[in-house]
């Protein structure tokens, strides 16, 4: 069976490393907080202005002025610390974050990503997504494999406004995992979901992978 939205969260927690500094993009990917593994240490960052977040908390625990980017209610931790936005996205654009996990709408075969509107829809605004794929040493796209049309998300070419080009290093999808070494190279496919069969990954992907 595919992988669910809490499947697809643990499977992206897997590559997290102790003392990784990590951004968790709204959606999906705040679930990787959730499985974080045993005898790794991770600071979450929100580009708010909010290093080291904590789990989310209980109804008599909520406190509506910690939210994350996603605008969902956080805790705090001993070693939390608060900035402006200026000094959360210096953070981002001078190369201190290690990872991003983040939601996708569509992810071309040459690592490129759409993630942050799309045109004649409400608009939240785009967020934080441009400068991470930007600033961030590692990208993991986590998102379903086709849209609630059945259209396949990894296709060959963008057809929605860009947030980026060539910056995707990881897809986790809910059929399977592709990876690339580097931005020259073409994604291959590393991993299935249980039960999930090359064949279907592939007559429901159009991007060309290996």
């Amino acid at each position: 069976m595919p992988w669910d939205r809490n499947q697809m969260a643990a499977r992206a927690a897997q590559e997290l490393r102790d003392g990784f500094y990590v951004n968790l993009g709204i959606g999906i990917p705040t679930l990787v907080a959730n499985y974080v593994p045993e005898g790794i240490t991770v600071t979450l960052q929100s580009e708010n202005g909010m290093l080291g977040i904590g789990p989310f908390p209980s109804d008599d625990e909520v406190d509506p002025d910690l939210i994350n980017a996603g605008k969902q209610t956080v805790s705090e931790l001993a070693h939390s610390a608060y900035f402006d936005s200026a000094a959360s996205f210096a953070m981002i654009r001078g190369g201190h974050i290690d990872l991003a996990v983040l939601g996708g709408m569509e992810i071309s075969q040459d690592g490129d990503i759409a993630n942050w509107m799309i045109p004649g829809k409400m608009i939240k605004g785009m967020g934080g997504a441009m400068d991470l794929v930007a600033g961030v040493k590692k990208i993991i796209v986590v998102m379903d494999h086709c849209s609630k049309a059945g259209d396949p998300k990894f296709i060959p070419e963008c057809t929605l406004p860009l947030t980026g080009r060539n910056v995707i290093d990881m897809i986790i999808t809910d059929l399977a995992v592709f990876e690339r070494e580097d931005h020259n190279s073409p994604f291959r496919l590393v991993e299935l979901a249980p039960g999930v069969t090359a064949e279907e990954v592939k007559q429901k992907t159009t991007a060309q992978y290996v």
